[in-house]
């Protein structure tokens, strides 16, 4: 098992790509804390691990709290026995307008949960991964923070921001025995690609708009978490790891 023996928080565990990783690490050999703002969904994801015969926990939290962050962290290493892989996954997008017609209110909250949220999961993690001996952080960028799409300015800008927040903390805490990487998903089959879906004209379009001609699935994403926060990865941090079907060169 790749991960036997060490402890994972997984933020946006209710679903998606937070609940396929959660599940995969668990089947890995990790004890898991789900984290997530939606109990219902979140305290089904520990249920499911659960039942398949591994441990898991779910911690209600709120990615753009402090105080919520910190105590997730100190949680997961009261209950689980210490703190080796953070995966920051929690996310969510912003309306498609342009930029002038953004409200402020909307700007500041894709900021706070994409961008704030994965700071402040370093901020409060690196201690208890420090005290760990050492380990690995995970943050979910995107597509779309390496590379413009009109009327998404708040969710490029919070996604762009995450690619290099990666390379600052990898430099930081390499030293610490911490790797620090990015995933950069593509167009993923989650709840957050809905009114795409719904969009007849757009939704053939966006679909198949890659290398590989089709959307991924949260499994294929939880594949390259799973690489990364594994010691596959020893030699690799600061990086930000493409999983989107060939989109960045379409």
């Amino acid at each position: 098992m790749k991960l036997a023996g060490k402890v994972a928080i997984i933020t946006g565990g209710g679903g998606g790509i937070g609940r396929a990783s959660a599940m995969l690490f668990a089947s890995e050999g990790a004890r898991v804390a789900v984290a997530d703002i939606d109990s219902v969904s979140g305290e089904e994801t520990a249920e499911k691990i659960k039942e398949n015969g591994h441990e898991a926990i779910f911690i209600k939290m709120d990615v753009s709290n402090s105080e919520s962050v910190k105590n997730l962290i100190n949680e997961s290493v009261r209950r689980l026995g210490g703190l080796h892989i953070l995966f920051n996954n929690a996310g969510v997008g912003n309306s498609e307008v342009r930029s002038t017609d953004m409200s402020e209110e909307e700007w500041d909250s894709v900021i706070d949960i994409n961008l704030k949220g994965v700071f402040l999961g370093i901020k409060h993690a690196v201690p208890a991964i420090i005290q760990s001996g050492g380990g690995s952080i995970i943050n979910t960028s995107s597509l779309l923070g390496l590379k413009g799409q009109k009327f998404l300015s708040a969710y490029n800008a919070s996604k762009g921001g995450v690619v290099l927040l990666t390379k600052n903390a990898a430099l930081e805490y390499g030293k610490h025995n911490i790797r620090v990487n990015a995933i950069a998903p593509g167009v993923i089959d989650t709840n957050i690609i809905d009114h795409w879906k719904r969009d007849e004209r757009r939704w053939p379009i966006i679909s198949k708009a890659n290398a590989l001609g089709r959307i991924g699935s949260p499994e294929e994403v939880a594949n390259a978490v799973l690489f990364l926060a594994s010691d596959d990865a020893s030699f690799i941090t600061g990086a930000t790891l493409p999983v989107d079907g060939g989109g960045l060169t379409f």
